[in-house]
């Protein structure tokens, strides 16, 4: 197959393939993929059915109807079809990652990390699982253990300007004012928005 140079070039050659092999499952899921890429949420919810009806392994394709979900604000559905792809595919990182997001969204904190924690087991280079789960610790107070998290996700992406700005608070909540400064300047670098109370009291340390 000639690689597409354009979406719309991409998406007539999977429903070529669909055409010639309805029973495809990943052509489905790939044109329910650059259908969703362009806005076309309805017609991507129904390819991804169709992958899922041809291939109920498909994890990624649970995930994706999770994001459907998630975009017109329906967070039970989300759960639900993460849910559904870590039965699919128990070791599935990004359907836990996501079952930990709508917990955290949610405030149930515990059960959030329990879901992150596996999320990052399952993938050690799981980036947005690791910021995630930074994220929880920081919220349940537990700045050790989310200072060692948001670090791990440096070790990954040392550009992560989420990270770094997790990193000003946790030191600032440990009152190492430096090391917070230095976070703080790093995210700002990055194009990241501190918050305006988290600059307004670093600015009285520098």
């Amino acid at each position: 197959m000639v690689k597409a140079k354009t979406a719309d070039e991409y998406i007539a050659q999977m429903r070529a393939a669909i055409a010639s092999n309805p029973e495809c499952g990943t052509s489905h899921y790939n044109l329910g993929v650059a259908l969703m890429g362009k806005g076309l949420d309805a017609e991507a919810e129904n390819c991804f059915m169709a992958a899922l009806d041809n291939s109920p392994g498909l994890a990624e394709a649970y995930t994706q109807m999770g994001a459907l979900c998630l975009k017109r604000g329906d967070m039970d559905g989300c759960l639900d079809w993460n849910q559904r792809a870590v039965k699919a595919r128990p070791g599935f990182s990004e359907g836990y990652g996501n079952i930990g997001f709508i917990h955290l969204q949610r405030g149930d904190v515990d059960e959030a990390i329990k879901a992150l924690k596996r999320s990052t087991a399952f993938n050690t280079r799981f980036v947005q699982g690791y910021a995630t789960l930074a994220n929880a610790y920081l919220m349940k107070g537990m700045v050790d253990e989310a200072i060692e998290t948001n670090m791990r996700v440096l070790d990954l992406a040392p550009e992560f300007a989420i990270a770094h700005g997790n990193l000003a608070i946790c030191y600032m909540e440990k009152g190492d004012f430096a090391k917070a400064i230095t976070h703080a300047d790093k995210a700002t670098s990055l194009g990241y928005e501190v918050p305006s109370p988290i600059l307004e009291e670093l600015a009285t340390h520098r």
